[in-house]
Parts: structure tokens; C-alpha cells; sequence
């Protein structure tokens, strides 16, 4: 799975090397081009006098010897696009022009992903696929490479102040639509890019659409916002009363479900723009390890996979849930507690042993901390010589148990 930060909030058009500086010092190898830092909408609207081509060239130049100076990669990119009504009436065929000449730049650049939202400025419901179906059409013809890919990506409409959703936020239509695509070029050339927080401001179960799309999600676009505007702010930072904002149980649970293995990206450029640039290389920090979070979430399984057994540390709720949803196909040789009054007895059919039973486990097996004390435990079992820790968390499981265990004494 890879990681990739956004540019957007983070890199300045004319001064780009400082935000390129911070991407790569937070630990990302890979970076999301956002076109529409270069060529916005509102350029867009007011073409003539706002948005001076030699000028985009000049900064964009600017950003490729930054973005090599520092040896990373532009894997994926966002094409310019349109979120307001406007009356000019020529726009839809500029995004193309400038669709086209961008797919070019971004294929010599070794990019393979390109997000391409779907036309609706002005285009009568009646004809969304039929305009949109000749758009992308269009863009493919560009494509020289074979592993290029054009991802559709869900929306969310504005009508009069109302949030209603847009264009590809049914699943079902999305996979019509890319499925239809790919007939007509005769290859698997489009794939899919679900924007989280266009999920959450539509009030959709991004379980239900991650699975009904299956192998054409490529991409996860992660931000946050407060389900009424279309913002993208750091992830768990926006709540509703006592409760995330963005469903993200059932993200993790969709992507867990299908092996996701593609493209994770953070966008977090509106938090990224309300704090200082003197502070942005510790947010961005904060981003990276946000994404580390989502990819062990998501991965569980598969760290499971990589030993030929497993012990687990703790003896509590952490542990019966671990037995509930994985305790039949990857069942522990036995769990350990700091608990010197449980040793001996039996927990989830499990024996628990003292810790200092971990040191007689085999190379190949793989101790799973079962206990909120991460870091603690952590320590101590790096002082009795393990080597093979990993972290297990049930904050997202695919079930678990309401009635907790009471707190022992």
C-alpha cells in the first residue's frame, strides 16, 4: 500500500521548495499533484484575465526540480476542475484542453494515476453520461502508456445551499460507468478514486460502496469535514457531539474487506492553510503517522499472515475481541499478563502464562500487544529480548463486544 501526501495547503505555486522540503522531512516518498493549485477554478472562470499560462509554466517548473531535489515521486494526480456554477459556457471544453495537455507532462513524469472528476457544470442531467462518456474518451486517447490509469471519482453537488449527491456517488453507477469505459477501449484504463470526505458530506456507508466497487478502487482520497461543507481538514478533527464526523469504521471495515493494497492520500489543506509555516512541518508529521495508522488498520490480516504463530499480551476486552473476530483462523499458542493472579487460568480458551514465558517462543513467532499501554508493554518486551512486537487495536474491528469486562482491582 502506498502512502501519498496532497500538495494542496502545503505547497505555494511561486515558492514551492520549503512545502516540498516538509513533505519529505514528515517521511513521504509520494506526493498527489493538485493541478487546481496551478490552475484553479476560479482562474478557470475568469480565464483571460486571471490565469496566465507562461506564468503556470514558470512555477510549474519550479515544483518538477523541487520535487526531484528531494527524490520524490509524483505517483498520482488531480486534474483541474470546476465546483461552482458559472455562465460562461466554454469551460467544460477548456478542462479538456487542459486535460489533455496535462495527461502528457504527468505520463513523462512516471505518474500512473490521474483523477479526472466527472463533468457537471452545466451539463443537463439527462446527458451526464453522454457528455461525460465522450470527456473521458477523449482524455484516454492521450494515454500512451499501458499502465496509465483515469480515475472517476464520487461528488457532491451544491443546488441552491443544498448538499445533494453528484455525479458517480452511486456506486452502482460508478461501476457502470468505468466498467462501459473500459469496454469501449478494450482495457482496464479506468478505475475509481473514493473521496472520503465527499462519503461523509453525502451521508453514505463507504463499507457498502468500497465492496459494490471491489478491484476498481485504486485510490482513497482522506480528509475530514463537518458533513456540511466541502472542507479538508486532518483527519479526527471534526466531531459531532461526542462522535467523528466521518464514518470511519466503515471505511476501514470496506477496505479491509477487499484487500485494499492502492494508493492511500492525505489532504488536509485546510488545516494545512489555518496554521503557520512554522508549524506545518510538525502537522504535516502528524499526517504522516494519521496514514501510517490507516495502513496498519487496514493491513491487520495481513501482519497476521506473516508469522508462522502468534502469542498475544494481555488478558481483557482487547484480547476477547481479538479471539471473536480472528481467534479461529489465527489462533495464539496462548496470551500473557502482567496479572500474576490470572496465570494459570483460562481466558477465551486461551491459557495465560507470565510474561517471562515470551522468551522461550520460537524466531518465527509474533507477539501481538492486547492492551492500551502500547508503549509500556512495548518496552518491556523489548527488555526480555522479543523482537518480532506488533500492536493489535480494536477500534475498528468488523465486531466486538458492547458489555466491556469490568476493570480488575
Amino acid at each position: 500500500m502506498e502512502i501519498v501526501s496532497s500538495i494542496a495547503g502545503i505547497v505555494l505555486p511561486e515558492f514551492p521548495n520549503q512545502g516540498i522540503g516538509d513533505i519529505k522531512s514528515a517521511g513521504f516518498e509520494n506526493v498527489l499533484l493538485d493541478l487546481s493549485v496551478y490552475c484553479s477554478g476560479i482562474k478557470l472562470r475568469s480565464f483571460e484575465t486571471k490565469l496566465n499560462p507562461e506564468q503556470v509554466k514558470q512555477d510549474f517548473d519550479k515544483f518538477i526540480k523541487g520535487i526531484q531535489s528531494k527524490n520524490l515521486k509524483v505517483t498520482i494526480a488531480l486534474l483541474p476542475y470546476l465546483l461552482r456554477d458559472t455562465k460562461r459556457t466554454d469551460l467544460n471544453e477548456l478542462l479538456l484542453r487542459i486535460g489533455k495537455d496535462s495527461i502528457k507532462v504527468l505520463e513523462k513524469m512516471g505518474c500512473k494515476h490521474i483523477i479526472v472528476r466527472p463533468l457537471y457544470i452545466g451539463v443537463p442531467f439527462d446527458k451526464e453520461w453522454e457528455i461525460n462518456k465522450a470527456y473521458y474518451l477523449e482524455l484516454a486517447k492521450e494515454c500512451k502508456k499501458e499502465d496509465t490509469m483515469i480515475l472517476l471519482q464520487n461528488q457532491c453537488k451544491d443546488v441552491n445551499g443544498h448538499l445533494v449527491r453528484g455525479v458517480c456517488s452511486d456506486e452502482k453507477i460508478a461501476v457502470k460507468w468505468i466498467d462501459e469505459l473500459n469496454k469501449e477501449v478494450r482495457s482496464k484504463r479506468f478505475g475509481f478514486c473514493l473521496d472520503v470526505g465527499i462519503c461523509s458530506m453525502c451521508g453514505q456507508n463507504m463499507q457498502d460502496m468500497i465492496v459494490t466497487l471491489g478491484e476498481r478502487v485504486k485510490t482513497i482520497l482522506i480528509s475530514d469535514n463537518n458533513g456540511s461543507a466541502e472542507k479538508a481538514l486532518l483527519p479526527f478533527t471534526s466531531r459531532a457531539d461526542t462522535e467523528n464526523s466521518t464514518d470511519w469504521l466503515s471505511l476501514i471495515r470496506g477496505l479491509r474487506q477487499i484487500k485494499f493494497d492502492g494508493q492511500l492520500v492525505i489532504d488536509c489543506a485546510d488545516t494545512a492553510r489555518n496554521f503557520s509555516p512554522i508549524l506545518r512541518p510538525q502537522l504535516l508529521a502528524l499526517s504522516k503517522s494519521i496514514m501510517d495508522y490507516f495502513k496498519w488498520q487496514i493491513e491487520i490480516e495481513t501482519s497476521l499472515k506473516k508469522y508462522r504463530s502468534i502469542v498475544l499480551f494481555g488478558a481483557g476486552n482487547m484480547c476477547r475481541n481479538f479471539m471473536k473476530c480472528y481467534g479461529e483462523q489465527y489462533k495464539p499458542l496462548f496470551t500473557c499478563d502482567n496479572n500474576s493472579s490470572i496465570w494459570g487460568t483460562q481466558f477465551c480458551g486461551l491459557e495465560v502464562k507470565n510474561p517471562e514465558a515470551l522468551k522461550k517462543l520460537p524466531k518465527d513467532c509474533g507477539v501481538y500487544i492486547c492492551n492500551v499501554y502500547y508503549r509500556e508493554i512495548e518496552q518491556q518486551l523489548k527488555e526480555l529480548g522479543i523482537e518480532n512486537i506488533e500492536f493489535f487495536n480494536d477500534e475498528y474491528l468488523s465486531s466486538y463486544y458492547e458489555n466491556r469486562l469490568k476493570r480488575r482491582q
